[in-house]
């Protein structure tokens, strides 16, 4: 009941033209698409370096743009705000959905979003379903999962170690900490222990560190922060404390073994909660997305993008050349004077954002076009083209499901 078919909510489009259009839309050759079995897989191209970066994602519970000042939100991230004129800063990064599953879907594995639950938690997705950590292993790293609580809650555990991933380390694992609370052990403990992972690892390393102080009931250590709310635990707090905890790891980062062998992604898994009335609220959807590391030269990257747009480029920068079945864009590869594009889904309805541009398809009715503009989406005449790119990236996720077509060919 969970596998929900986008095929039975949307408009019809021939598999073959489905295809097409999301090939088309990642800006490769054509051509580079010939595995006779996997059709999205391709040839994913990394800088050449003497030897591969190791990766570290710090996956942001719940820190939508809202909080971020630097995006234009409350006065919450000073620590973040620091490090984004230290890296590739993402001011127009968006979410896929609105869960943490659906967060580690698209950074982790680059599948699009759709109606159906998160692949975390679906049958044909538990075995062999794309992760980068298997194109990772396969050139020699150690894959890790750090998560301060129980990570089985949303089948991550289960689903991670199954597509890839070597190690978990969770709450039960840690020994000693600052603090704990109803969530696991404080962000700082979950950083402080992949720290000291990442120090005596001889290897080379991926790391998905998830945090989770910013969580109801928002329960994190004394002394720490400036309260932005007099009373302790409120939301506000908790995310002030939540970006504490990131300027405290990278002031430890930097002063590492590893730092200038790493590249480290920081990034949301998706915005606090859904706000407004609109078919697809798109302004909650919008998310920081920071890449820094030695050697990174910062710039600020305005152009629409997604969260399954990240590990792409993220694997060249680290100097990582594999075959892959990303649909996401390598930002690097984006030409001149294309915008950028985002996908979100929200329940059955599914947004295709080019640019401004937004089309909206929801079950058993015509697509809608609209310009996001001030954080409003107002309607506007219907474009045949986007709504067909828009129609296929909708019907992509069930394709690829149901056909076991996201995944690496057996050696």
């Amino acid at each position: 009941k969970n596998e929900g078919d986008p095929s039975a909510l949307y408009p019809e489009m021939a598999e073959a033209e489905v295809l097409r259009r999301v090939r088309e839309s990642t800006f490769v050759d054509e051509s580079a698409f010939n595995h006779p079995d996997i059709p999205t897989l391709h040839g994913v191209a990394g800088e050449v370096k003497k030897k591969p970066k190791n990766l570290v994602v710090l996956l942001e519970e719940s820190m939508g743009a809202r909080f971020i000042g630097k995006l234009g939100g409350l006065p919450l991230s000073p620590e973040l705000d620091k490090l984004a004129d230290e890296g590739i800063w993402f001011s127009n990064l968006y979410a896929t959905g609105i869960r943490s599953a659906r967060g580690i879907e698209a950074v982790i594995t680059g599948f699009p979003p759709s109606a159906s639950r998160s692949v975390l938690k679906l049958g044909l997705a538990q075995q062999g379903f794309y992760t980068v950590a298997q194109t990772l292993k396969k050139q020699g790293y150690k894959n890790y999962f750090v998560y301060g609580g129980e990570s089985h809650f949303d089948n991550m555990r289960g689903f991670l170690l199954n597509n890839g991933f070597d190690a978990v380390i969770e709450e039960k694992d840690f020994k000693q900490w600052k603090f704990k609370g109803s969530w696991g052990v404080s962000d700082e403990d979950v950083f402080d222990k992949a720290h000291e992972v990442f120090e005596g690892e001889q290897q080379p390393f991926f790391a998905l560190v998830f945090s989770s102080s910013f969580h109801s009931p928002f329960e994190f250590p004394d002394d720490r922060i400036e309260l932005y709310d007099e009373e302790k635990s409120t939301k506000f707090n908790a995310v002030k404390y939540a970006d504490y905890a990131i300027g405290h790891y990278f002031r430890k980062a930097k002063q590492s073994s590893y730092w200038d062998d790493t590249i480290f992604l920081v990034v949301a898994d998706h915005d606090e909660r859904p706000r407004g009335s609109s078919l697809v609220p798109v302004s909650s959807y919008h998310i920081p997305g920071l890449i820094i590391g030695a050697g990174i030269e910062p710039m600020i990257y305005t152009k629409v993008s997604s969260q399954i747009d990240l590990m792409p480029s993220l694997l060249r920068l680290a100097g990582i050349s594999a075959r892959a079945p990303y649909i996401g864009q390598d930002i690097f590869l984006r030409p001149d004077g294309y915008p950028g594009r985002a996908m979100m889904q929200f329940g059955n309805n599914n947004a295709y954002m080019v640019g401004d541009q937004v089309v909206i398809h929801t079950p058993g009715k015509d697509p809608l076009q609209f310009v996001y503009r001030d954080k409003r989406l107002e309607p506007t005449l219907l474009n045949g083209q986007l709504a067909g790119e828009a129609l296929a990236m909708a019907l992509l996720p069930g394709l690829l499901y149901k056909n076991k077509w996201y995944r690496l060919p057996p050696e």
